[in-house]
Parts: structure tokens; C-alpha cells; sequence
């Protein structure tokens, strides 16, 4: 853990907070919990890292974090004022989750017909933003991810090291305050998954934006400021 980074976030309002979130899943008329009654705390600015096995309900709750799915029962409450996006209406939650939160995932879905200046910039023009500004912050992030040279590469084109850093350069053009990221180096070498993971803290560094990584990897995990092991659908110490 570092530390000294601990504590410049301990006095930051709560970015997000989530109480007793648990979810279950029915094959027939038989109940499968996945999540217990899950409690967290994100604050702004914070990188977190959350590990268990395969199984244990990791990327449930990213997905009910990030409100892609609802949970069967808890509450999720987001940002400063204090909002409970449960109670937020579908128009208002699609807006909420392209707006405050990106997202990579270990398949970075990147559109293989497009370049990589195109996918990233896609965000923001889906988002209504002018062509012209929205392409020249695509190539500022491209650059910020080393991928300056690159901004006319197809998928196709590109290693997987690369094609994961293009996916983070799109998730964070409408800048989010959250990013979430679901075993983003699954797919990647040793020396890959270390450039993608130290990106995500010179991300954190330079916009402030929190992160909430999942993986199984407890030495990846070990970058984050904070680690959270999950067992059964719950947290344990």
C-alpha cells in the first residue's frame, strides 16, 4: 500500500458510497447470491483495487457500481451533494454512466472498422461535442497513452498492449470522475500489464480521476492505494 498517499485523500468528501449492495441470481426457483450485503466508500481521487478469486462476485459489483445492471436489493449513492442513483430514471442513468463513469474492460470492444483516433473519439461525439475539438482531445490522450503514432492504426493493427490503451484513452475523454476497470490486463503480458497499470496512476496523478480496479492479480493490485479482498460476496480483512 502507499501510504503517503492514503492519507492526502482522508479528508475528501466520498465520491461514491455503497450500502448493503447485494444481488442474486435465480436458476429455476433456486436463489444464487452473489453479493451479501456489500458496504464501500470511494473517495475522490482515491485508486482502489478490489481482488478475490474467480467466482466471488468481483465483477458483479463493478457492474452495479457502474450502473449497468441494478442490484436486488441496496443503495449506491454518488458525487457532492449526495445523489442515490436508484432512484434515478433510465434517461437520467444512461447520462450518469456515460458522463460520470468510464469503463475498460479485459476485451477492450474497440470497433475494428474504425482507427484508433476514431474509437476514442467517439465518446464525445456520441456525446454531441463539435468534430473538431473532440478530434484534437482524442490526440492529446492518444499521446498522454504513447499512442501518438498510432492515431491512424485499426485494431486490427495494433498489439493488445496497445489496443487496452486506446480503450482507456476512450473511456476517459468526457473526463469521468470514475473509472472502472474490470481485469483490463487479463489478456496481456507481464511487461504489458505493468505499462497499463502504471497509465492508470499517472492518469490518477494528472486529472484526479479515482479508480476502481478489479483483478485477481494481487501484485497489479499492490500499485493501487488501497486493496479490498473479496470472499464469498463479501469483503474480509
Amino acid at each position: 500500500m502507499n501510504e503517503h498517499h492514503t492519507l492526502n485523500i482522508k479528508h475528501v468528501a466520498p465520491l461514491l458510497r455503497a450500502e448493503g449492495i447485494r444481488k442474486s441470481f435465480y436458476k429455476g426457483r433456486t436463489e444464487i447470491p452473489v453479493l451479501r450485503g456489500v458496504h464501500l466508500t470511494i473517495q475522490s481521487g482515491e485508486m482502489l483495487a478490489v481482488t478475490g478469486s474467480s467466482g466471488v462476485g468481483k465483477s458483479t459489483l463493478l457492474h452495479i457500481l457502474g450502473a449497468l445492471e441494478p442490484p436486488t436489493s441496496g443503495k449506491i449513492f454518488f458525487g457532492q451533494p449526495e445523489q442515490d442513483i436508484s432512484k434515478f430514471s433510465e434517461k437520467a442513468l444512461a447520462f450518469f454512466r456515460n458522463r460520470a463513469i468510464g469503463f475498460v474492460f479485459q476485451f477492450h470492444y474497440l470497433l475494428p472498422e474504425f482507427t484508433a483516433l476514431e474509437n476514442v473519439m467517439m465518446p464525445a461525439l456520441i456525446a454531441g461535442h463539435a468534430k473538431a475539438p473532440a478530434m484534437q482531445q482524442a490526440q492529446d490522450l492518444l499521446k498522454f497513452v504513447g499512442l501518438g503514432h498510432r492515431l491512424e492504426h485499426r485494431p486490427a493493427e495494433l498489439s493488445g498492449g496497445e489496443q487496452q490503451r486506446v480503450a482507456i484513452a476512450r473511456a476517459v475523454i468526457l473526463r469521468p470522475k470514475l473509472l472502472l476497470a474490470d481485469e483490463l490486463t487479463g489478456n496481456l503480458d507481464s511487461q504489458n500489464s505493468a505499462l497499463v497499470i502504471d497509465l492508470l496512476v499517472k492518469l490518477n496523478q494528472s486529472t484526479g480521476v479515482s479508480i476502481l480496479l478489479v483483478t485477481h492479480d494481487l501484485n497489479l493490485a499492490g500499485k493501487m492505494q488501497r486493496v479490498l479482498m473479496m470472499r464469498d460476496g463479501l469483503f474480509v480483512n
